[in-house]
């Protein structure tokens, strides 16, 4: 059986969100092995997630969609992020196949 692209974002989607969750309760580090686990078999498939949070955010950065929190546009960073942005390497080249969805605010 293989899986569709749709059906592998939504799955790393799933796991960055699980591994959010279990980042506020430490009690449950031992599912953060498992998750390990799915995220290196992605990460050999070519997929790979990345978490911009706390970094500087502008109206030109392209992989990225951000609802800005506050009043001002103004020295912004990431300040939560809803989905990571991922990317497939393929052909030698990294290509993004889902930009993340962001809130960035004034620092």
């Amino acid at each position: 059986m293989t899986l569709s692209e749709k059906d592998n974002l939504n799955i790393l989607n799933q796991v960055f969100e699980i591994s959010k969750k279990l980042k506020d309760n430490p009690a449950e580090r031992s599912i953060s092995r498992n998750l390990q686990r799915i995220s290196t078999a992605f990460e050999d498939a070519g997929y790979k997630v990345h978490d911009p949070l706390n970094e500087v955010y502008d109206e030109t950065r392209l992989d990225c969609e951000a609802r800005i929190a506050g009043e001002t546009a103004n020295n912004l960073y990431i300040s939560e992020v809803i989905k990571p942005i991922i990317y497939l390497h393929d052909n030698g080249q990294n290509h993004i196949v889902q930009k993340a969805i962001v809130i960035a605010e004034e620092k």
